[in-house]
């Protein structure tokens, strides 16, 4: 199964990549939705961010106040470091759940649809790292028109961020989302057909641990015994 890292910076087009692909069948662990699942009331993640910062970011019903916490982390990087330690670890865990579960219903790729995949170095695990790019002025004009915000918000937002020519220069396929739809949709196709392994290839990596598992089950509960049994008659024949 072919693992296909999908990032991008804030605004520049990411999720609607992610929605084009999942539109084509394309299995989809988003690193977002998990995130905001594994904060849920309750949860240890839930119970560290209250620790670590307080019911300052809390709203009644235990619930994080997201734009409350946003604010703080985006003007202090240690904090972000803090969020992300009590965060990281259990979005990890339900990504790694997720694949693995794809993997037993055969799937031959599947997509993780993660805002950080390179900062967080998961970019090293996958078979593709997919980088969704547009232009610096098209991204801030865009964050402003989505979250109604300044220049200055705006840019404190993107600086927060790895820049995109970094990000752009460790991309194995790179998607320009500078123009419209629908080359953004020739472009998502061009990009499943360079990932999507052959039904060879799939073949191989599906059936090849299964079957390396039962042969070697087989050596050793058939052929060793037969092998043992052998040399005892080899030895009893020369007493």
């Amino acid at each position: 199964m072919k693992l296909v890292g999908l990032t991008g910076g804030i605004s520049t087009g990411k999720s609607t990549v992610s929605r084009l692909l999942a539109e084509q069948g394309i299995p989809i662990i988003d690193a977002d939705k998990i995130a905001r699942d594994v904060v849920e009331p309750g949860t240890k993640s839930n119970a560290l961010i209250r620790q670590h910062f307080g019911d300052q970011v809390f709203l009644s019903d235990g619930r994080i106040d997201r734009p409350k916490l946003g604010q703080i982390i985006f003007q202090d990087p240690e904090k972000r470091k803090i969020l992300n330690k009590c965060t990281h670890p259990y979005v990890r865990l339900e990504m790694l759940k997720q694949a693995f579960k794809y993997w037993l219903r055969g799937a031959d790729l599947v997509v993780f649809d993660v805002p950080l995949l390179i900062e967080s170095k998961l970019d090293k695990f996958m078979s593709y790292t997919v980088v969704v790019y547009c232009s610096d002025n098209l991204q801030l004009q865009r964050l402003k028109k989505r979250d109604n915000m300044t220049d200055e918000q705006a840019m404190q937002r993107i600086k927060a961020q790895m820049p995109m020519s970094e990000k752009v220069e460790k991309a194995d396929i790179v998607i320009d989302n500078s123009t419209d739809l629908k080359q953004l949709e020739i472009q998502v196709k061009n990009m499943i057909n360079k990932v999507r392994p052959s039904t060879l290839t799939w073949l191989l990596e599906y059936a090849g641990p299964p079957l390396a598992v039962t042969i070697t089950l087989y050596v050793f509960t058939q052929l060793v015994p037969y092998l043992l049994r052998s040399i005892g008659d080899v030895i009893a024949t020369l007493k």
